[in-house]
């Protein structure tokens, strides 16, 4: 007579770690936090009335590092995934967009070679472009309608709201617009037509994606 055993779920890894994947992920983020606190230790924090340049990303970086903190004590604790062979593509375009929001969003000397200025203009569109290839099903129309409308939503916080020295514009698009015009009231402009843009690129792109699936549907129907 046979003893039937019914499988309770997977199996789990030896040892007290329990959950490697989190092991791995908290290490990661504690690192980035703890990288993130050590580039911005000679800026100024200011105060909840007057933020400084290291307000918002010291924070961020708290954050985070106390995110991977309990991926780490969670790992011990609750059951989870094993590691698995890692792809390349991932990490190769994240940290390829933040290399290039490094690299233009100010002048970025080397040697003899200058990268332009661009500004979060154009420096934001390019990492969220760069970065949306870290995963196999990217879209491009969605990289374009989402950096169209992050974009100007970081410019209005971070320069009008919060008012922080962030470069938004290149020096060559200064005389595009009146001079009598404030530079918060450029900057509006600037995220307003952003914005307009990203609908735009949305309802048209959409309608020629849905063209060919609409006329393959009445084709098929008898």
């Amino acid at each position: 007579m046979s003893t039937l055993h019914e499988d309770s779920g997977p199996a789990g890894p030896g040892g007290p770690v329990r959950a490697p994947q989190n092991v791995a992920g908290g290490l990661v983020l504690v690192a980035l936090a703890a990288l993130a606190l050590w580039l911005t230790r000679d800026l100024d924090q200011g105060t909840l009335n007057s933020m400084g340049p290291a307000m918002l990303p010291r924070w961020l970086a708290i954050a985070v590092g106390l995110s991977g903190l309990a991926l780490l004590a969670f790992a011990f604790i609750k059951q989870g995934d094993a590691l698995e062979r890692w792809n390349l593509r991932g990490p190769v375009f994240v940290i390829g967009g933040i290399l290039a929001f490094a690299l233009t969003i100010r002048p970025f000397s080397m040697g003899g070679f200058t990268t332009p200025g661009l500004g979060l203009l154009f420096a934001g569109p390019l990492a969220i472009i760069i970065g949306g290839y870290a995963t196999p099903e990217v879209r491009l129309r969605d990289l374009v309608v989402l950096s169209l409308s992050l974009t100007p939503f970081c410019m209005v916080l971070f320069g009008d709201l919060l008012n922080l020295p962030i470069p938004v514009f290149p020096q060559a698009l200064t005389g595009l617009f009146p001079p009598d015009w404030s530079q918060k009231a450029v900057l509006r402009a600037t995220a307003a037509i952003m914005a307009v843009a990203a609908l735009i690129v949305f309802f048209v792109t959409r309608g020629r994606r849905r063209g060919p699936v609409d006329v393959a549907d009445h084709s098929g129907r008898i």
